[in-house]
């Protein structure tokens, strides 16, 4: 509520900023990643500077309030709401060199129309009743919309086209005849982070094939510090430039201030080696001993149900961007809890033995056909679906085995 109340305030602040009929310099500021995982792709902001008034104002789009009612419910659901506020420029520069992000400033070469149009734009933007939006990680953030405004303050003589792409399409070949390739918004969200490869595990984990078509340089501009290179080699249909001056403002670090890579054996891979030699090592003493291990599979197929329950609520309660379809709910979803339970009831073994048939034809199909799906999955996932398939196949030879030697109403399976 405070965050609301301040944002109001400074956007009403703001509006007498562009009162005096001056016309301001306007230009893009791009702030280098943070170690926060929301910081990973940069920021991007929209500085408007009327020397006629001194008055020097930033604003951004990127501001929440975390401690706003039921945030990370509301955030896991799709419904964030961001907030566009202006902040003078010195405070905002200040608290960036602090962090030592670097902020690098690209001014837009518009005439007094267009800047006219772009100031009344952000204007309209600041009052306190559109201040809110709705947040949306890819198609509506503090990246997309500084540049929707400069778009709509240009008109549609701006191209944001560079080199390797057409008009109106992938060309598939750059200046140099060299084919470019395509990109995804899985693929651009793996390389901001390849520091932080368990975020991007769960990335994977949660987003399905909607993150894998193949996108335009338009839609890459999710990503702030990606709207900077678009920026540099944007043009009207004359040939003029749009950005034709660029300034650090901050020094900052060098690519950023992210944190350093994740060591090797602590990386999602690693961990998936790790469970499928400890699955292994289980599976087989299991098969040699004709029994069941229930404790482990009380906690492997534990995390499977928390994982297939939290699929479950994004494919069919959340509004996020791409959460369905979802191929990996073929082997994460809330059936995996059948062995949790009922492995420990006697009476309802035939009902694990059932769905470990079931498991393992799904998870065949799915390893057989993920190429297929137009989804690209995490390096980890194969290795644990991997580790699924043994246990599942470890349950069908142990429980044959039993059934075949007693008879099903007298005798059940020894375990462990």
């Amino acid at each position: 509520m405070f965050t609301r109340r301040l944002a109001a305030v400074l956007s009403v602040m703001a509006l007498a900023v562009f009162a005096a009929g001056a016309m301001p310099v306007v230009s893009l500021l791009t702030v280098d990643a943070g170690e926060q995982i929301y910081e990973l792709e940069g920021h991007t902001a929209l500085r408007i500077n009327d020397s006629s008034t001194g008055r020097d104002v930033t604003v951004s789009w990127g501001v929440f309030d975390f401690n706003s009612p039921n945030f990370l419910y509301r955030f896991t659901k799709g419904e964030t709401d961001y907030m566009c506020v202006a902040f003078p420029t010195g405070s905002v520069l200040h608290e960036y060199a602090v962090t030592g992000r670097r902020v690098t400033e690209q001014v837009l070469d518009l005439d007094s129309a267009q800047t006219e149009r772009l100031v009344r734009l952000v204007e309209e933007n600041l009052r306190p009743e559109n201040v809110t939006y709705r947040y949306n990680y890819v198609k509506d953030n503090c990246s997309l919309r500084p540049l929707a405004m400069i778009e709509a303050a240009v008109g549609d003589t701006l191209r944001l086209t560079p080199p390797g792409y057409f008009e109106y399409g992938y060309s598939g070949i750059n200046e140099g005849g060299a084919h470019a390739e395509e990109t995804t918004f899985r693929k651009e969200m793996s390389r901001y982070h390849s520091n932080y490869p368990w975020y991007q595990f769960g990335i994977d984990l949660a987003l399905g094939s909607g993150l894998d078509y193949a996108i335009m340089p338009r839609e890459r501009a999710y990503a702030p510090l990606y709207l900077h290179d678009l920026l540099s080699s944007a043009c009207t249909v004359g040939g003029k430039k749009l950005v034709t001056v660029e300034n650090v403002l901050v020094p900052g670090v060098e690519g950023g201030t992210s944190l350093p890579p994740t060591p090797w054996y602590a990386t999602p891979l690693a961990v998936a080696v790790y469970v499928l030699l400890v699955t292994l090592a289980v599976s087989v003493a299991d098969l040699r001993r004709r029994r069941i291990s229930r404790w482990f599979d009380s906690v492997f197929y534990g995390v499977l149900f928390l994982a297939g329950s939290l699929l479950t609520f994004l494919i069919f309660v959340s509004t996020h961007e791409a959460t369905s379809p979802n191929w990996l709910y073929l082997w994460l979803n809330p059936l995996c809890v059948i062995p949790v339970v009922f492995e420990w009831i006697k009476s309802c073994r035939r009902v694990v033995y059932c769905y470990q048939f079931c498991n393992f034809a799904a998870l065949v199909v799915l390893l057989a056909c993920h190429r297929f799906l137009g989804q690209v999955f995490n390096v980890a996932f194969p290795i644990l679906i991997v580790c699924d398939l043994i246990r599942s196949i470890t349950y069908i030879y142990v429980y044959r085995t039993a059934f075949r030697k007693n008879n099903l109403r007298k005798a059940g399976v020894k375990t462990s």
